[in-house]
């Protein structure tokens, strides 16, 4: 069973986030794909509200409320010794639903979370259509909202700008992220649709103010992280790379044994029931029972 205080998820996560290492944080949905992540040797979980909507059948505008939100990224903080960034939209609302979600959040143990600059209800970043932003100003105030109401010292407020998502220039991305950085989040998130790197790069180059980015490469993954580092981007985050592997895997075995009426044949596709139990930590159940539960040893008939 994994043993940890509240805020030193915080202060890990506060850590990662220093100048000097670039980190990595991959996007999760449930205590297993978390565990996945761990395992792998990723620095950080994020919370994230698309895979976590998917996994749940429901779209990433909102569907999921975010008591459910914060309900699944506390199993997944029970899974992991690393820290969850969870991503929390805009807030679910307006500053007072915000407020509410970042206290629970930090009650219950989550190390962070980022909200966006998007109006309820929020519309999926990569989505063509019309996306609606939110003044600076009513933003500002969520976030003083949001920092006010943090119970745990340590824990970090993430304020995310889709300035570039709907068109806007990257001064204006610059100008948002610099009012909300005084407004008092903890780092930013600067997130681009575009193909290619350039939108991230004018950005970093202007950047001024003293707090660490964090990059969303979702549609430029070819970018080299050596490319990030000398932007001096503190960590990236591979939103939803994790269900969409899951998904492809899912259809794929599901479509054969469906035509073929039979599981015969998919070893290595799929796996074994013995590697599930152990990423579930089964062994450590096994050993506390023995500790634990003689009593109920000495009753059983089998």
């Amino acid at each position: 069973m994994l043993k940890q205080t509240n805020s030193s998820k915080s202060v890990q996560l506060r850590a990662l986030l220093q100048p000097g290492r670039l980190g990595f944080l991959m996007g999760a949905h449930d205590g297993l794909s978390t565990r996945i992540a761990e395992r792998a040797g990723f620095d950080g979980i994020w919370g994230s509200s698309l895979c976590i909507s998917a996994a749940l059948g429901m779209r990433d505008r909102n569907e999921v409320s975010w008591t459910l939100l914060l309900d699944v990224a506390e199993l997944m903080n029970e899974s992991t010794r690393l820290p969850i960034l969870l991503d929390a939209d805009e807030g679910h609302g307006d500053f007072n639903n915000a407020r509410r979600l970042v206290a629970r959040a930090s009650q219950r143990g989550i190390a962070g979370v980022s909200i966006e600059d998007k109006r309820f209800p929020k519309r999926n970043s990569l989505l063509d259509g019309p996306q609606g932003l939110a003044s600076a100003d009513e933003f500002c105030g969520k976030i003083r909202a949001c920092r006010e109401a943090c119970l745990d010292p340590h824990f970090v407020l993430v304020a995310r700008t889709e300035a570039l998502v709907v068109g806007d220039t990257v001064d204006e991305a610059l100008r948002r992220a610099e009012r909300y950085v005084d407004a008092g989040a903890d780092a930013i998130i600067v997130h681009s649709r575009s193909p290619v790197v350039d939108q991230i790069v004018s950005f970093m180059r202007s950047w001024q103010a003293a707090a660490p980015v964090i990059v969303i490469p979702t549609t430029y993954p070819d970018t080299p992280a050596e490319v990030f580092e000398d932007l001096g981007v503190s960590a990236v985050i591979w939103a939803n790379h994790s269900l969409r592997a899951a998904a492809f895997a899912m259809q794929a075995v599901c479509a054969k044994i469906a035509l073929r009426e039979s599981a015969l044949g998919l070893d290595g596709e799929i796996l074994p029931v013995p590697e599930i139990f152990e990423l579930l930590d089964q062994p450590e159940l096994d050993e506390a029972e023995l500790r634990y539960a003689t009593g109920l040893r000495e009753h059983d008939p089998s």
